[in-house]
C-alpha cells in the first residue's frame, strides 16, 4: 500500500514523472522497522520489495509487505498501472493481503462480496513545491460509511519536499475526507502528519544504500510512530 516517491535536493519527480524513450526497469527493495501505512500501523519489522517497468510515462509496478518478526503479520501484494505526463499523474492499485486461514484471502477469488483485493484509483499533481494526490476505493473489499453502505473510502495526501544540512526531507499530511471503516473514521479526519529524511551511506565509490528515519502522528487514532529502514537498489 505503498508508492516509492524519489526526492532531491532542487529536484522533484516520481519515478514516472517523466516520459521515456526506452523501456525502464525498477527493482529494489525497502527493510522497515515497521509498517506504517497513511497514518495506520500495518506491522512490525518488514522487507518491502519492488518491481516496476516503465515506458513513455505508462508504468505497471508490483509491491509487497512480508513481514519478519511477527509471522502473523499480513502478508500483500499490490499491483498498479499509472501514466504521468508532466507533473499530471492517473493510477488504479490492485491491493490484495493475505489475511490467515480466511477463505476470500485466495489470490485469484474477485467475488464481489468476498474478496481481500481493493481496487483504488488515484489522481494527483506535482507542483515542484508540493504534490498533491487524490486516492479513493472503487470496488472490492472498501468499508462501509454511516448508514452501513460501500464508503468509497477516499485519502488526500500533500507532500512537500525539501532539502536541510545536505539531507532530503519531505513532509506529508494526509486525511481522509468521509467516514469509512476503511479508516475508522466518523468523518472527516487527519490521519496523517510525517516528516521523513533520507540520506546515502557511502558503502564503496561505487555502492550507496539510502537510509531514512520517519515521525509519524495520527490526530484522529491518537498514536505515534517512529520508522527507521533502509533501501537496496542496484
Amino acid at each position: 500500500m505503498k508508492k516509492i516517491v524519489l526526492f532531491a535536493c532542487g529536484l522533484v519527480m516520481s519515478m514516472t514523472a517523466i516520459a521515456q524513450d526506452k523501456i525502464e526497469t525498477t527493482i529494489g527493495t525497502d527493510i522497515v522497522s515497521q509498517y506504517i501505512w497513511r497514518g495506520q500501523d500495518l506491522g512490525s519489522v518488514s522487507v518491502q520489495p519492488t518491481l516496476g517497468i516503465g515506458y513513455k510515462g505508462l508504468s505497471l509496478s508490483a509491491w509487497g509487505n512480508v513481514g519478519l518478526s511477527d509471522p502473523t503479520d499480513t502478508k500483500e501484494l499490490d499491483l498498479t498501472l499509472g501514466y504521468a505526463t508532466g507533473g499530471f499523474n492517473i493510477g488504479i492499485t490492485d491491493y490484495w493481503t493475505n489475511d490467515g486461514g480466511d477463505p476470500a484471502a485466495r489470490y485469484f477469488r474477485y467475488n464481489a462480496h468476498g474478496t481481500n483485493h481493493v481496487f483504488e484509483a488515484n489522481i494527483g499533481y506535482d507542483f515542484g513545491l508540493a504534490n498533491v494526490q487524490w486516492y479513493t476505493n472503487f470496488a472490492g473489499n472498501d468499508g462501509v460509511n454511516k448508514d452501513g453502505k460501500r464508503a468509497y473510502s477516499s485519502y488526500i495526501a500533500v507532500v512537500v519536499p525539501f532539502c536541510l544540512a545536505a539531507i532530503d526531507w519531505t513532509a506529508t499530511a494526509g486525511a481522509v475526507p468521509f467516514a469509512t471503516t476503511s479508516y475508522n473514521t466518523t468523518g472527516f479526519a487527519v490521519t496523517d502528519l510525517s516528516l521523513r529524511a533520507t540520506k546515502d551511506i557511502k558503502v564503496s565509490d561505487t555502492f550507496k544504500i539510502p537510509i531514512f528515519g520517519q515521525v509519524t502522528a495520527n490526530p484522529c487514532s491518537q498514536k505515534a510512530y517512529l520508522v527507521l529502514g533502509l533501501t537496496l537498489q542496484p
